[in-house]
């Protein structure tokens, strides 16, 4: 299964039956139903319908059918129904001019400071009293599969984009662990060894007095046991390793995997902080610091 990512965009366009006959010097005039889907990321399934008076009973259908497929992610759906003469202008009847000149007349009547109708006004008017609509119903449904169709291509490819540039960032990550593991036992032998100056020098300045070596060599063997302590990061690497490993193991197994990778990159973050804050050299600094770029970067 691929993985899917929460954005994408598709589009359908459908004509319906004539409006309006042809005249002399007038093609015959039909209307285009669009439909566009469009989805960007959102923690949850958050759908908005932008739909002409023609189609708003058509939402709770078209919400089934988006809920059925579509699990994450704010997503709009916007129709609309537009004429496909560019060049005509409807032609209002001496009738509905009379009409909304009465209404504009008994309206002004109670109201005085109401706008005057404007031509634009009078024309949208004359379009919508024209002669029954077509349904549209059947044309939208059918638009509304193909685009969704279309949507979950367009998220499966994007997705399986950011899949492969996931995989580069797992890698860096796996190499930047491995240089972090032999960091340790390195910076543990050179403290060992300052702490055994430290004890000799101990042991000069106790000659002559009543301290003990004993207790100098007990004292610096125990600075160093807690300084090993203190900087040991091989449960972080190991856990950090664990995380990457189950990862991957989403990645090939594709889907909806948001929330569960939301989760872990959060624990990938802890990990790459703790072994920040546990850093005795700069070279460990470094590699938390890079560690945690490349989090984000998953992140986003």
């Amino acid at each position: 299964m691929p993985v899917y990512s929460m954005t994408g965009y598709a589009s359908a366009q459908a004509a319906g039956a004539a409006t309006a006959p042809a005249t002399e010097g007038r093609a015959a005039s039909t209307r285009r139903l669009g439909l566009e889907i469009r989805s960007v990321n959102s923690r949850f399934l958050d759908l908005a319908f932008r739909l002409p008076d023609e189609l708003r009973a058509l939402e709770p259908s078209l919400r089934s059918l988006l809920t059925s497929q579509i699990k994450r992610g704010k997503v709009e759906v916007r129709a609309t129904l537009e004429s496909t003469d560019t060049t005509s202008v409807p032609d209002p009847s001496p009738r509905l001019l009379q009409r909304l000149n009465a209404a504009q007349d008994t309206i002004r009547s109670w109201l005085p400071q109401a706008t005057p109708l404007s031509v634009a006004d009078v024309l949208r008017l004359s379009v919508h009293s024209g002669p029954a609509e077509e349904d549209w119903s059947p044309t939208a449904l059918e638009l509304a599969e193909q685009a969704l169709a279309a949507l979950l291509e367009a998220r499966a490819q994007e997705g399986a984009r950011l899949a492969t540039m996931l995989q580069g960032h797992l890698a860096q990550l796996r190499s930047l662990a491995q240089q972090a593991v032999p960091l340790v036992p390195r910076l543990v032998e050179q403290q060992r060894q300052r702490f055994l100056e430290r004890w000799k020098e101990a042991m000069g300045l106790t000659e002559g007095s009543s301290a003990s070596p004993e207790a100098a060599q007990e004292r610096a063997l125990s600075e160093a046991t807690a300084f090993a302590i203190r900087i040991d990061v091989a449960e972080e690497v190991t856990r950090l390793q664990s995380h990457l490993d189950e990862i991957e193991r989403l990645l090939k197994k594709g889907g909806d995997i948001g929330k569960r990778l939301d989760f872990l990159i959060q624990e990938l973050h802890r990990e790459a902080n703790t072994l920040g804050s546990k850093s005795a050299a700069l070279e460990l600094t470094r590699i938390s610091v890079d560690m945690k770029v490349l989090i984000e970067q998953m992140r986003e």
